[in-house]
């Protein structure tokens, strides 16, 4: 007789655990509404607190601060901001070139149609916008995690290259996208095959 391995159960999440996520999530989903509709700057925890139908110390308590809110806003949007790139970057197995273009395209799009990030960047470019050094200045969470990805993409596609410079050449989409992002060129069409050949330059001779 063939003993089969058990699998693990995983046991829900007790009442206070669940309502605590529900909760959380609310109030970043109205963070995000407000940002959106009247900018960072002018989001208080007094407005979160009611419109998401909790206490200022329950958000206090659970967020630290409202820079707090901002980075675990930040970290949220860049996640599903990521999922996308990931989507795009894997249309195209066979072309680092091809994926790397594709992967930019899709993030200046929705760059440009997520009221969110266009009210961040918008309000950027009038130097007011607190949640921009999150975006930029800052190592978590978006420089780190779109770096991740790249690297890990590249890697899998070129096992024998040094890993460097797939460091390397990830850390150059990152940055020339968010830059492009913040202040994009006059003839912003091109961007995405700009960056597709400065990567592929990066990594040298012989990429697919």
């Amino acid at each position: 007789m063939v003993r089969r391995a058990s699998v693990p159960v995983r046991r829900p999440d007790p009442p206070r655990v669940v309502w605590r996520k529900q909760m959380r999530e609310r109030v970043l989903a109205e963070a995000r509404a407000l940002a959106g509709a009247t900018g960072w700057d002018a989001v208080r925890v007094a407005d979160l607190a009611e419109r998401a139908q909790v206490s200022r110390p329950w958000i206090y308590k659970e967020f630290g601060d409202r820079a707090g809110i901002g980075a675990a806003l930040v970290r949220r949007e860049s996640e599903d901001f990521l999922i996308g790139v990931a989507a795009a970057l894997d249309q195209h197995p066979d072309s680092v070139a091809a994926a790397v273009e594709a992967g930019v395209r899709h993030a200046l799009a929705e760059a440009a149609r997520n009221p969110f990030i266009h009210a961040v960047v918008t309000a950027s470019r009038g130097g007011t916008d607190g949640l921009l050094p999150f975006l930029t200045a800052r190592p978590e969470p978006v420089f780190t995690l779109a770096g991740q990805l790249l690297r890990a993409w590249l890697a899998e596609r070129l096992p024998a290259w040094d890993e460097h410079r797939l460091e390397e050449a990830g850390d150059l989409v990152v940055r020339l996208t968010v830059s492009h992002i913040l202040l994009p060129a006059a003839d912003a069409q091109c961007t995405p095959e700009r960056i597709a050949r400065a990567v592929v330059a990066v990594l040298g001779a012989g990429v697919p």
